[in-house]
């Protein structure tokens, strides 16, 4: 008897934080994955490697990288079609890759809002269309797309006005998908992390920020990576097979109140 097909997994965003856990917790003989990274510059793709190298270490049965800023028009399409010309097939996406940025709504720059439409419900839109016929050919088709917890909890003192609004737009659309894709047995969902500790960038190693974020979220911590992935890679199995639809929170209570 021959061994089962790998499922084939593309993840956006795949560099670091939340996409590279999760791409290592699913890393298995019996997954093939392919990891995203938009690649601006040498730093970003030595990470990305890194990953892939994880992954590869860890039994993967089969890694690749690809590289595109997901802003662009048709960078979302060229990411599913390299994908296709490699493995032939795509099982399961994870729209992952997005950015939060603070801004008031009364000093919002209208070209940011514009590049986080661009960046995060557009791309998630023109990676489930060019995606769709695999899914459906598929027998285990699932998306799930990064939503946060911006899109839910709104004060005056922490403003994300463009990122509220195109998060809050990738729901939307997630949810368009999964009445759409239901009768092809494939789930959709929106995961919507809350306070999430970060390897890279300005906030990385503000020790003062991640205390008043732990101080926020009710049970006292921010989130590790490693706590969003393991819920995606649940969702995305088939004991998750009967959820779909939905928005599900790791925020540690944050939107409770």
């Amino acid at each position: 008897m021959s061994a089962p097909t790998p499922r084939v997994v593309l993840i956006t965003g795949a560099g670091s934080g939340i996409g590279a856990a999760l791409a290592r917790r699913l890393a298995a003989p019996d997954t093939a994955l392919m990891l995203h990274a938009r690649g601006a510059d040498e730093d970003s793709r030595e990470r990305l490697a890194r990953v892939a190298d994880a992954c590869a270490q860890r039994g993967a049965a089969h890694c690749a990288t690809v590289y595109a800023d997901l802003a662009e028009p048709d960078a979302a399409a060229r990411i599913v079609e390299a994908t296709l010309a490699l493995f032939g097939t795509l099982d399961q996406l994870v729209a992952n890759a997005g950015h939060a940025q603070r801004q008031t709504l009364s000093s919002l720059d209208p070209a940011m809002l514009v590049g986080a439409f661009a960046s995060m419900p557009a791309s998630f839109a023109a990676l489930v269309r060019r995606a769709a016929e695999p899914l459906r050919r598929s027998t285990r088709g699932r998306i799930v797309a990064l939503s946060s917890f911006v899109a839910h909890r709104y004060r005056a003192d922490a403003p994300f006005a463009a990122t509220a609004a195109a998060k809050a737009a990738l729901e939307s659309l997630a949810k368009t998908a999964a009445a759409e894709f239901a009768p092809h047995g494939i789930t959709v969902n929106c995961v919507a992390p809350g306070y999430t500790r970060k390897e890279r960038g300005p906030s990385a190693d503000n020790a003062p920020a991640w205390a008043r974020a732990a101080d926020a979220t009710p049970l006292g911590r921010v989130a590790e990576p490693d706590d969003i992935a393991e819920l995606i890679a649940f969702l995305l199995s088939d004991a998750a097979r009967h959820i779909t639809g939905q928005v599900i929170h790791v925020d540690g209570g944050l939107t409770l109140g």
